[in-house]
């Protein structure tokens, strides 16, 4: 072999090596976080701002890496050709074919993007800064080529800046955090606070307030020792009062508000003035966003609100827990009531309470029932059934069976649902 020989040898290996560089910094950086990048920029990580820089300027940032991987590999494979003919003779064609491709495809392909692909934010940084210096020197040709290539679309009636994405970023962070938790990174109850922050803004209050049929209330014209029992046996510490019927709400009592008149008394509940202690009630409407609202109780320094519809009639209340409940899930102590709620069957079925909200239960049962057209479990029937259904009768809908156990009046107050073979649902 001659000195020139050793020279075209050593070329390819660097070639090679060139093309290897790009495949993998290619994988790296598309396949990088770009959450995990503007947390690291943000702790100063230099590397991760290049990172992201890069990757605002995508188009030109694929075209630098495309040109330089071409170019490296073409030039490798003419240095061997031309080798193996010195060599070979005409042979040496084939052989500089299966040889390259063989090469290339292994070592400068499948194993660099193998190993970017298995570590993409490590590696990115790791390139991030000599891709930005091949960026720029490239620059005034990947200008060209970006210009020729929109060109070039454009005369095929291809509008790149209408494509816009499918999802929204609520609906992609979404679908990152439930691909996490499919995987195992994230854990069901994370996944489930997680979801439940992205759904505040597509909640109105009506979808987690207190209906008025469960709303505890007093009437404020009762006797002061009355109340004062009932306030004592009650398990929430705030309390709406109505004069002459339930929709005309005058005040809301405070339990506190109710202990330090008791203790000004010394303890006699027939000398507290029941209304000098009611606060003026706050009504919000029933469509507000609950995002809103929990803006609300900030700005108001009040984690309470009675709810109220287009016509002006209390529907229910709403507190700040409330709220809090639909991202962290149900919070309970010592002074809640036991309800029965949900119990699982040991045939796989579930009784369920009618006033159970579908959130709560797909939430408990990791069901996907939907609840655009009703909140509780019992109103879901009473939507598909369109009617109000007799105790005993059986539906099936949304791969799920019905059945009514219970009905006082018109509500539906307990129900056994059995989820059915996926085969047999369909």
């Amino acid at each position: 072999m001659t000195t020139n020989d050793w020279i075209s040898l050593g070329v390819v290996l660097v070639c090679l090596l060139l093309s290897a560089f790009f495949a993998g910094s290619e994988t790296a950086l598309t396949a990088s976080s770009r959450a995990s990048m503007a947390r690291l920029e943000k702790q100063g990580i230099h590397g991760a701002g290049i990172v992201n820089r890069l990757l605002e300027q995508r188009e030109r940032l694929i075209g630098a890496l495309l040109l330089g991987n071409n170019a490296v590999n073409i030039a490798a494979s003419a240095l061997a050709t031309g080798l193996l003919l010195t060599w070979f003779g005409r042979a040496g064609i084939a052989y500089a074919t299966i040889m390259m491709t063989a090469v290339i495809v292994i070592f400068s392909e499948v194993m660099p993007k193998t190993a970017a692909f298995n570590a993409p934010d490590r590696i990115a940084l790791v390139v991030a800064r000599p891709m930005q210096w091949i960026v720029r020197l490239l620059a005034p040709i990947l200008v060209a080529i970006e210009y020729l290539v929109r060109g070039l679309f454009r005369v095929v009636g291809v509008n790149l800046e209408a494509n816009q994405p499918i999802l929204s970023p609520h609906e992609e962070l979404r679908g990152a955090v439930d691909l996490l938790a499919r995987e195992g990174g994230v854990e069901k109850q994370d996944r489930d606070m997680f979801g439940g922050v992205l759904d505040l803004r597509e909640l109105d209050v009506s979808d987690v307030m207190v209906h008025r049929t469960n709303m505890i209330s007093m009437k404020v014209d009762d006797p002061a020792t009355e109340v004062v029992n009932a306030v004592i046996a009650s398990p929430v510490t705030r309390i709406p009062f109505w004069q002459d019927n339930p929709q005309n709400i005058v005040g809301v009592l405070h339990v506190k508000d109710l202990l330090r008149a008791l203790h000004a008394v010394d303890g006699d509940p027939a000398k507290v003035d029941i209304k000098a202690l009611l606060t003026a009630p706050w009504f919000v409407p029933d469509t507000r966003p609950v995002s809103e609202q929990l803006k609300a109780f900030r700005r108001r320094k009040t984690p309470f609100a009675l709810v109220v519809d287009e016509y002006g009639e209390v529907e229910g209340l709403v507190t700040l827990e409330d709220i809090l409940e639909e991202i962290v899930g149900d919070i309970t102590d010592e002074h809640d009531v036991a309800m029965p709620g949900v119990r699982r069957q040991s045939d796989g079925s579930v009784i369920v309470e009618g006033a159970v909200s579908i959130r709560d239960l797909n939430r408990v049962m990791e069901w996907n029932l939907p609840d655009e057209e009703a909140n509780t479990i019992a109103g879901l029937v009473i939507h598909e059934a369109r009617s109000i259904p007799e105790v005993g009768q059986s539906f099936t809908f949304y791969g799920f069976r019905f059945r009514v156990l219970r009905r006082q009046r018109n509500r539906i107050t307990s129900l056994r649902i059995q989820p059915l073979p996926r085969v047999a649902a369909e």
